[in-house]
């Protein structure tokens, strides 16, 4: 059994879905206070609040665009104002602009950039103040697996998972002595809106490229996360693969 967190307060951006909405639900169940980013998923936001509600925990929804420095930082500052400390952060918003080399615009791979690893210098940069000042802090990054191995047509998203880990790794080192953990999350191929649009034929090809021979579920990304934050005290500096064996 997961030790209780009733007494501490986590940000997922990104959580209003998929991955994000797996990962809040279980911190939620932990009794986490909870602040929920989306960028313009604000139905399911909504939707969120109201099932942490039943599950008796605090939750508040914040409007971010986390690609953006000021609003990122600024959804820091507005959880630290509310709550008055954070002390669990996943950096779960991401995106894809999928396309060969030839065809990759700047604008597609400066949006997959900022979103995906400039979002996560921009939260933790402005939570570690307060984590420092506290000597507690649990942050966990959700990279890929895409950013150890490579992907066909994803150059932009592999260099943005891949930095994640490179910046777990440095991060997590010199904040390791104030009790701050860093470690990031590496999926494999997971049941999400991202792969819904994945043309079946497709979806078949990758199958077969996973030695477990099915994809992942949210719910398997969540738990591994709500480990970090929870249980995993003398783990940093990690990237964990969650991933069916698809990068061994």
């Amino acid at each position: 059994m997961l030790t209780r967190l009733d007494d501490k307060v986590a940000l997922v951006t990104g959580g209003a879905r998929g991955i994000g909405r797996e990962i809040s639900l279980e911190l939620a169940r932990l009794g986490t206070k909870l602040a929920v980013n989306y960028r313009s998923s604000s139905a399911e936001a909504e939707s969120l609040v109201e099932e942490i509600k039943q599950i008796g925990s605090e939750c508040q929804i914040i409007q971010a665009d986390v690609s953006k420095k000021d609003q990122a930082r600024g959804l820091v500052q507005q959880v630290l104002d509310h709550y008055g400390q954070l002390d669990i952060l996943v950096n779960n918003a991401g995106i894809t602009k999928d396309k060969t080399l030839k065809k990759l615009t700047d604008d597609d791979w400066e949006d997959v950039i900022n979103t995906n690893l400039n979002s996560v210098y921009y939260t933790v940069s402005a939570a570690l103040p307060n984590m420092l000042e506290r000597q507690h802090g649990r942050i966990i990054n959700i990279s890929s697996f895409v950013g150890q191995a490579g992907n066909f047509g994803q150059s932009n998203y592999a260099a943005s998972k891949g930095g994640i880990i490179a910046f777990t790794k440095s991060a997590a080192q010199e904040v390791a002595k104030n009790n701050i953990t860093i470690n990031a999350i590496a999926p494999g191929f997971t049941e999400t809106d991202m792969l819904s649009q994945v043309p079946e034929n497709i979806r078949e090809q990758i199958l077969s490229k996973i030695p477990m021979r099915r994809f992942g579920k949210p719910n398997e990304i969540a738990r591994a996360v709500v480990f970090l934050a929870a249980d995993g005290d003398y783990i940093t500096g990690q990237q964990i693969n969650v991933n069916g064996g698809v990068y061994m």
